[in-house]
């Protein structure tokens, strides 16, 4: 029998791993048709089925399951090794995986990584914007970044910034048709801007403190979106109340476009951080990015 190459091996383990030909496309950079044909080809090959297809999902064989089961350590270790070549070179290269959320991105990531980027061109930087918490270890990410409380136990941390803070805000036009609150539950009377949160599934309570005493309040309103410019250009439209971090609505407050409401009531919490395993080995490029970011 003719062995099969490695490239037909690495898309079924993707395709395997995903159960989904099309975010395995997606991943390999070819189209659904060529991934299906190299399946198909790879398959007559080992005179096996390895995947079982439906109309709503992709499952591996008891065959399938075998040889995923073979194949995933052997590459992490090829991937390893080729990855160990790099600390040959004079200067790191290779991926850099990320996950964090957008607002984690945009404030605490970028600026940092902007400077790293220009003094390191042979290292490539993937940053995944997620909403909810990802297992970076089951989904092959180098670090995350998180809220200091929200970084699991076992993981080593790297402070990114200082404390962080939400504020509730308005527009004036919207003030002026609504009276202002003055507790959190009064806001289960007004239009507010909301954020479901996927790891929950549910619409994401708005948390508030003050002396001591810690509140959640659910609130309705015409609009949910999880992009926080969409959440923002709502509160300036006068669409309702928005809950959003003081970074991003603080060039709104200074020129009057937005009203800060509670703001007794909002009290700061524990920064970004970025994260990543104590157990598995870095890159020379992730060591370089830590390197720049404890320097900093």
């Amino acid at each position: 029998m003719k062995m099969p190459d490695y490239a037909a091996l690495q898309a079924f383990v993707v395709v395997a791993r995903e159960k989904s030909f099309t975010k395995a496309a997606a991943q390999l950079g070819v189209s659904q048709s060529s991934l299906s044909h190299t399946i198909r080809a790879l398959e007559e090959r080992l005179g096996l089925r390895l995947l079982s297809r439906t109309t709503r999902s992709v499952n591996a064989t008891a065959a399938g399951e075998r040889l995923l089961a073979s194949l995933q350590p052997a590459f992490a270790q090829i991937a390893r090794e080729l990855q160990s070549l790099n600390a040959l070179k004079e200067s790191p290269s290779g991926v850099i995986r990320i996950t964090c959320a957008e607002h984690a991105a945009r404030f605490a990531l970028w600026p940092r990584l902007q400077k790293f980027l220009s003094g390191h061109p042979d290292v490539q930087v993937e940053i995944s914007i997620e909403s909810g918490l990802v297992d970076i270890v089951a989904q092959k990410f180098d670090a995350g970044i998180r809220h200091g409380e929200l970084v699991d136990k076992d993981m080593i941390a790297l402070p990114l910034g200082p404390d962080l803070r939400m504020l509730v805000v308005a527009s004036p036009a919207y003030l002026k048709k609504h009276p202002k609150p003055q507790r959190p539950e009064d806001l289960t009377q007004h239009a507010c801007i909301n954020l479901r949160l996927p790891t929950l599934g549910n619409v994401y309570a708005w948390e508030f403190s003050k002396g001591g005493r810690n509140m959640t309040v659910r609130v309705e309103g015409p609009l949910l979106a999880n992009s926080l410019d969409i959440r923002l250009e709502a509160a300036l439209a006068g669409t309702g109340i928005a809950y959003l971090p003081q970074d991003v609505v603080k060039p709104a407050l200074a020129k009057g476009k937005l009203v800060s409401l509670l703001e007794d009531w909002c009290q700061p919490y524990a920064g970004y951080h970025l994260y990543y395993p104590n157990r598995r080995q870095p890159t020379p490029a992730f060591t370089a990015f830590l390197a720049a970011l404890r320097a900093k």
